[in-house]
This record gives C-alpha cells, structure tokens and sequence, in this order.
C-alpha cells in the first residue's frame, strides 16, 4: 500500500499543471540543499576546534549552553517552511483502506523530512570529533547525540500541533522572545536552567531513554491527532463562523475603486493569511534595526540604507502586493464574469499599498533616534515604494497564478508557483535599481544627492502613473484565462 502512495505522489507531482516550475524549483532546491548540506558538515568538523580556540573551554559545554536556542530556532522555522503531512485523502475515504496505514504514511513523509536529516550531517561529524579529538568517552558521547537527534524529532511532531493551532506558536514565540531579551541583557539567563539539562544526556548516557521516549509518545499523538479528524464531517467540515455587517460607508469617497477596497478590507479583517500578512508588515517595521544600529557589521554602510528603507516602508506592499489577484482565487472566475473594470479591480490594490506604505512611513519615525539618514532613507524608501514598487509588484502579481487558502496561515512567506523567471527579474527594479539610483547620487556629490535621486525616481513613477496602470491592465487580461485555469489547479 505504501508503495501505492508513493506511485499517487509521484504522478501528481508529473501530471500538475505547474510541472515545468515545479521541476526547476525542485532542481533549485537540490542545489540549495546539497549547500546546505556541506556547510553543516564543515562547521560540524570545525565547531569543536573553533570554539576551543576562541573560548578556550570544553566544546561540548558551549553547545550545551546554547542548544535551547538552536532547538527554538529550528522549531520557528519548521512553522514556516516545513510541509505538512499533506496527503489528498477525501478521494481514499471511499476506498477500501485503512486508516491507520493512511495516517502512518503521511506523518511518515515528516520523518523523513529534510528538516531532521540536515540536523545530523552537523552533530554527527561534531560527535566524531569529540571522541577523537577531545578523548570524550564514546558511550557517552553517543547517549547525547541519541537525546539531541530524539529532541529534533520532538520539534517535527510539535510542529504539526502547532500549525493548526497559531495561537500556540505565537505564545511560545512571544515568551522566547521575551526570555531571549532577558538573557542578553542579563536580566534572566535560561540557559542556566536548560544547559544541565542537556549536559546530563551526556553524563548519564541511559537519560537518552527519556526523549526518545517522548518522541515516540508526540508520533502516537499526532496519530490520535489526525485520526479524530479523519473523516469529511468532521476534520475536513467548514467552520462555521458568525458574519457581521459592516457597509464602510466612509470609503465611498474613492468612488467606483470603493466596492473592492471595501471587499480586500474585509478579507484582511476576517481570514487568517491575510491577518498574518498584516503581521509580517509590521515586523518589517523593525527591519531596518539590522542596518541603522551597526548590529550586523557587513550591513555597516551607506548603500544599505536605502535597501532597509525599501523593506521597512513596503512590507505590506511585498506581503500583500506580490499575491495580487491571488487573494481572490476563491472566486476569480465569478469576480471575472461580472461586468466591472479591471482598473478600477487593480487601484484597489494599489491604494491599499500606498495607505499601508504611508502609515509604515509615519511609524518608522522612530528611526530619526539613529540619526536623519536613517530616516531619510525610510522616506526616500516610501516614495520609490508608492510611485515604482506599487507598479512593480503589481505587473508581477499577473504572472503569480497561486491560489490562496485564506484560512490558513501556510506559506506566507511565499509559494513555489510564485517562483518563475518573469517574477525574478522583476525583482531586480525592486531591490537593486534603488540601491543603483542611490550609488550614483552618493559617487556625484553625497548621500542628500543620492536619497533625492531616490525620491525623484519615485515621483516620476508616480507622474506616469495612468500610463503604468494601461500596461498592466493589458497584462492582466492577456493572462486572465490562464490565471482562472490555475486557480482550479488542487494539487
């Protein structure tokens, strides 16, 4: 049976629409994981002689110490980027199969995830060289590493609670954070808690048992998990949700663009990915930290500082704007049959963009505390965002054809249909052509020169604004079969 869903997996992967992107992104992932990959391995080579070298103590005492915070991390972006156990069950419902073998298959595609293996081509290598290098004894060394692997596969199983239940993840998340603060500036260090915890694994080699054992209870939760909601009327039922009336009659001032900013204010006050979006643009608001307080030695620079300003004025621009039409695909088709205007659909969009930006612009105020370039180049960044960027993402939303599912939280960061080459190159005005623009003023006279050719970029994309939206209208509608036809796409 499972050899049956291995043969259903791959010929979904063969048979989808998205195929050909599917393909390059898999080839691109590859590379990406094969580098990955040795660079684990080197810093598992080499993290046992560095850290002897630098802090001139037992290796395997620092890694002890700062473990809770590898763990935390690894955990936060399994959140993020780490599949599902996703297995298209409502057609297998019907089938005479069991669903157990079902459940174990799909929690079985985790276990074997990317996520866990990386984890072992650094403590593996580390191992060895403990054992030879540092003359650990072996049986010990080999009771952590079994506790450190047990507790990475705890992270795989609590993954999977937490990404239906947000509220939890963003608990935990704030209480690190918190506690993470804490530690820096001495007020509470955990690690003092946490570290002998982790050294015990290592001094009593037989307390392995115990993560082990807790890895195999999470396995046998997630099982119950899934199980209780295995079924159309229960796990996969629509939740039912009380609706509220609210006409926003004050947005009646936009005039015909009113009827779909009302719809998109809607849609972000109600649904779960667009609530995160809003989220994630206001963590952009704090972006520029990298940059502004010298944090990041290699951000240390004026070139850098109109890029902090770009992202930390546009992120609900880049969040928002590069899954233009993609919000709608629920209804796409029947938006597309009505008899509206597609640039009065598109200014919508756009002026949502430019609200947001505006208010990121106000707020980023904060950063005059680092001096006026640092909140010029916010400024400058808001005005390329509104009068460049706001087209830029727009034009790029028209070759995005990636349905959304407006009631999870999955893939906010991005989706693999929205990788193509026309969108890459798109990004190249986006980032790079500001920083560009900034460079030539900075050479010819200074950095006042540069924010100015910066902004006077932006005014000039605002001044052609009409002629912009006429070519991206015309691109829209070029695309516009296409994108319903993906849409219908479910796999």
């Amino acid at each position: 049976m499972i050899k049956q869903f291995l043969s259903l997996e791959w010929k979904s992967f063969f048979r989808s629409a998205s195929f050909k992107t599917n393909l390059a992104l898999k080839i691109l992932m590859i590379f990406g994981a094969v580098i990955m990959v040795f660079y684990f391995l080197l810093l598992g080579v080499g993290a046992y002689f560095l850290i002897k070298q630098y802090f001139k103590t037992d290796p395997i005492e620092i890694i002890n110490k700062i473990l809770i915070f590898y763990l935390v991390a690894d955990l936060v972006l399994r959140y993020f980027l780490q599949k599902m156990p996703i297995v298209n069950i409502k057609p297998l419902l019907y089938l005479p199969i069991k669903k157990d073998t079902v459940i174990n298959f799909g929690i079985g595609k985790t276990v074997l995830s990317f996520f866990n293996i990386l984890h072992a081509f650094f403590f593996v290598p580390f191992s060895i060289v403990l054992v030879i290098k540092g003359q650990h004894d072996a049986v010990q060394v080999i009771g952590w590493h079994l506790a450190i692997m047990a507790l990475i596969y705890c992270n795989n199983f609590i993954n999977i609670f937490i990404n239906s239940k947000d509220t939890i993840f963003y608990s935990v998340l704030t209480l690190i954070l918190v506690l993470g603060a804490l530690s820096y500036y001495n007020i509470f260090d955990i690690t003092q808690y946490t570290a002998p915890v982790f050294e015990s694994f290592y001094n009593r080699p037989y307390l392995a048992l115990v993560p082990i054992t807790l890895a195999f209870a999470l396995y046998k939760l997630a099982f119950k998990h899934f199980k209780a909601n295995f079924y159309l009327d229960a796990g996969l039922a629509k939740k039912e949700v009380t609706g509220e009336t609210d006409n926003m009659n004050w947005l009646n001032r936009f005039g015909h663009v009113s009827v779909f900013l009302k719809n998109d204010i809607k849609l972000i006050k109600r649904n779960n990915r667009s609530k995160t979006t809003v989220l994630m643009s206001v963590m952009f608001l704090f972006y520029g930290l990298l940059f502004f307080t010298g944090a990041v030695k290699a951000y240390d620079g004026p070139f850098w500082r109109i890029f902090a300003g770009i992202f930390v004025s546009g992120g609900f621009l880049f969040s928002f704007g590069q899954f233009v039409p993609s919000w709608d695909s629920a209804y796409y088709s029947l938006l597309m049959s009505q008899n509206i205007r597609y640039r009065s659909y598109l200014e919508s969009k756009w002026y949502l963009m430019v609200i947001a930006t505006l208010a990121s612009a106000v707020l980023g105020t904060f950063y005059l505390y680092f001096g006026w370039q640092a909140y010029a180049a916010v400024l400058a960044g808001a005005i390329y965002n509104i009068g460049v960027n706001s087209h830029i993402v727009l034009w790029g939303g028209a070759y995005i054809k990636t349905p959304i599912d407006l009631t999870s939280n999955k893939k906010a960061f991005g989706d693999k249909k929205a990788f193509n080459v026309k969108t890459l190159l798109l990004t190249i005005p986006k980032l790079l052509l500001p920083m560009l623009i900034y460079a030539l003023g900075h050479f010819m006279q200074g950095e006042l020169l540069g924010f100015a050719f910066v902004i006077i970029f932006g005014l000039l994309g605002f001044l052609f604004k009409n002629k912009v939206f006429a070519k991206i209208e015309r691109v829209y509608k070029t695309e516009k079969y296409k994108t319903i036809a993906s849409y219908k796409q479910t796999n």
